[in-house]
């Protein structure tokens, strides 16, 4: 079984790539983030002609997640249970359904923009609201994942210059002990190999040649509980689909299951 996550930056930008990248990856299920559309926009039909089927949680603007399917798709939760609201609203960030053997969650994480800013509070508290709602599948049996685009980078080593990252979002001792305590809840990291450099970087900016120089990040994580690690085979940063004309800022993070 091949489960990815892959912050596509708007998927309706970024569509003949996905079903190329679908066709060719041999990916079984898929998380999205950052679909920038909202449901009734989602390309649905296209990917059930591809053989999936699809469960969304996207109002337009900004966010937006997903989950792509060819094993089934049950059990669907839309959203993030007791999560906090912003500005109001709860913000379309999380999607959890059954897939087959396994369970597994698509989250956006909030990007906490200034840790002065009111968003950087409403990313702490997201992370302790995702916690407490994953805390019963991550200590049962059945192989579960949560994955997607964290929007930390877990070590010094996850950015490929810490000194320019220091008193930013992304790597603050807050972010990280949030990341922590989710792994607490009986999660471990499944790191994945880099197809190119020493270090699995998953996103990098599109600005000041990011991508050729390799100035990234690793912050679209896979952390899964016992039965999920014990299951990987291998697991890998797609670092190919970040080149060309038209890539989304973000790289796929595949793994491999046997299950």
């Amino acid at each position: 079984m091949r489960i990815a996550t892959w912050n596509v930056n708007s998927i309706t930008a970024r569509l003949p790539r996905l079903l190329a990248w679908l066709e060719s990856s041999g990916t079984d299920v898929l998380c999205i983030q950052e679909t920038k559309t909202t449901a009734e926009g989602f390309p649905a039909d296209e990917l059930r002609e591809l053989g999936y089927e699809s469960a969304v949680n996207a109002t337009g603007r900004w966010n937006g997640v997903a989950l792509l399917s060819r094993v089934g798709l049950e059990d669907v939760t839309i959203g993030l249970p007791g999560g906090p609201d912003y500005e109001g609203v709860q913000e379309p960030r999380a999607i959890s359904a059954t897939c087959g053997p396994a369970r597994v969650w698509s989250v956006y994480v909030p990007n906490g923009r200034e840790v002065d800013h009111a968003h950087y509070g409403y990313k702490l508290q997201w992370f302790e609201a995702l916690k407490a709602a994953v805390a019963s599948d991550a200590a049962g049996a059945r192989p579960f994942a949560v994955l997607g685009d964290f929007n930390v980078a877990p070590t010094d080593a996850d950015v490929w210059d810490p000194a320019l990252f220091e008193g930013a979002t992304h790597v603050t001792p807050a972010e990280r002990a949030a990341l922590a305590a989710l792994r607490e809840a009986g999660l471990s990291d499944v790191v994945p190999r880099p197809l190119k450099y020493d270090h699995p970087f998953t996103y990098w900016d599109y600005r000041q040649l990011g991508f050729p120089k390799n100035r990234g990040m690793r912050i679209d994580l896979v952390y899964g509980n016992e039965a999920f690690a014990k299951a990987v085979t291998d697991s890998y940063v797609d670092r190919e689909e970040r080149k060309g004309k038209g890539a989304s800022d973000h790289a796929p993070v595949v793994v491999d299951l046997e299950v």
